[in-house]
C-alpha cells in the first residue's frame, strides 16, 4: 500500500498527535531531504552569459570563486528542453571539469503530464543536479483569487510527485510582476503548506520580496521561511522612468536591500539553503558585443567575481 508523507502526517493528526513543521525526518520516506544542512553554496544564474559557450562559462564561474551553476534549461536557454539528453550531460560535464557543479537549474516546467518534463527532470536528477526552479503560473482574473490559488497548489502537488519519481527538488520563485501567481509570498504560503518540502519548495528571491513588500518584506520572509530550500540574490534601485517609478538592477550591496537585516533574520529563522547569485545590471549587455571572445570572458570576471566576493563578505559578516 502506497502511503506517503501527507497521508501519515493526516492520520496522526486525526490521533490527535501533533509534530512540528520539520520534525519528522524526511529520511522516513526514503529521501534524505534536499535542505542544506552546512554552508550555503554559492551558484550564479547562466541567464546573462548565454553568449558563452558551457567551457567559455565554467571557466569563468571557476576564476569568480562560485560553487556552482544554476543553469537555464528552458526554451531560449543555455540547453532547450528537447536537447537535454545530448546538451545536458556537455553542460555538467564542462563544470566538472572546473570543479563546479550544476547544482540547480531554471526551467519553464509547470505541466507534471508533458512527456518531454519528465524526461528533463530524470536526465537532470540522473546527472546529480539537486534543484529546479518552475516556470511561472498567472492569475485568471475572471476566477476569484482562491480558485487561483488552490487551482495552483493541484498543479504543485502533481509536479510534487513527478519530482520524486524524479529524484529532484522542484522550487516555485517569489517573481513581482502581475499576473504572475506568486507575486506576494502569502501566494506561496498558501499553496505549499499542504505539500510535501521534501520535494517542492520556494525559492526566496529577496529581491522581489523587498519590491513587493517594501516595508513588510520580513514579515513575509518569516511566513514563507519553513518552505525555502533556494535562495535569489541581488540588487536593485528605484528610478524615474517617464513619471513612473521602476526598480532597476545594481551591483551587490549598492541598491536599496538592506542585506545584514535579510542575513541577520535568515540567521534568526535558520534558514539553510543554497544561493544563485543574478546579475542582470546594465553592464554585462557592454560584454555582449563588439569584442574577441576571450575580452568578453575577462569582462564577465571582473563583473561576476565582483559581486561573487560581495556576496561572501556579507554572508560572513553574518555567520554564514
Amino acid at each position: 500500500m502506497s502511503f506517503t508523507r501527507r497521508t501519515f502526517v493526516k492520520s496522526m493528526a486525526a490521533a490527535g498527535i501533533v509534530f512540528p513543521l520539520n520534525g519528522i525526518s524526511t529520511a522516513a520516506y526514503g529521501n534524505p531531504g534536499p535542505a542544506n544542512t552546512g554552508k550555503s553554496k554559492i551558484c550564479a544564474f547562466s541567464k546573462l552569459f548565454q553568449f558563452l559557450d558551457f567551457e567559455q562559462m565554467s571557466e569563468v564561474f571557476s576564476e569568480s570563486g562560485l560553487d556552482g551553476i544554476d543553469l537555464t534549461v528552458r526554451p531560449g536557454g543555455h540547453v532547450e528542453p528537447e536537447n537535454v539528453k545530448t546538451d545536458l550531460p556537455k553542460a555538467v560535464a564542462a563544470a566538472r571539469k572546473r570543479g563546479l557543479e550544476v547544482l540547480m537549474m531554471t526551467t519553464a516546467v509547470t505541466d507534471a503530464d508533458d512527456r518531454l518534463n519528465e524526461e528533463l527532470l530524470k536526465t537532470a536528477a540522473g546527472l546529480g543536479v539537486k534543484y529546479y526552479r518552475f516556470g511561472y503560473l498567472n492569475y485568471d482574473y475572471s476566477r476569484s483569487i482562491i480558485d487561483n490559488l488552490d487551482n495552483a497548489r493541484k498543479i504543485l502537488d502533481k509536479l510534487s510527485a513527478l519530482n520524486q519519481k524524479c529524484g529532484i527538488h522542484g522550487a516555485y520563485q517569489n517573481h513581482h510582476q502581475q499576473p504572475h501567481i506568486g507575486s506576494p509570498v502569502w501566494d506561496l504560503w498558501y499553496i505549499l503548506k499542504d505539500l510535501d518540502p521534501s520535494w517542492v519548495s520556494c525559492q526566496y528571491d529577496i529581491w522581489h520580496g523587498v519590491i513587493e513588500g517594501y516595508t513588510s518584506w520580513s514579515t513575509g520572509l518569516r511566513l514563507i521561511s519553513p518552505y525555502i530550500r533556494t535562495r535569489c540574490i541581488k540588487d536593485f534601485t528605484w528610478i524615474d522612468q517617464n513619471g513612473k517609478w521602476i526598480p532597476e538592477a545594481v551591483p551587490l550591496g549598492e541598491g536599496q536591500i538592506n542585506f545584514d537585516a535579510y542575513f541577520r533574520l535568515l540567521k534568526e529563522l535558520d534558514v539553510k539553503s543554497d544561493t544563485t547569485l543574478h546579475i542582470e545590471y546594465p553592464v554585462l549587455s557592454e560584454i555582449e558585443t563588439g569584442l574577441p571572445v576571450r575580452q568578453k570572458m575577462q569582462k564577465a570576471v571582473s563583473v561576476l567575481k565582483r559581486d561573487t566576493d560581495k556576496l561572501k563578505e556579507m554572508m560572513a559578516a553574518n555567520g554564514f
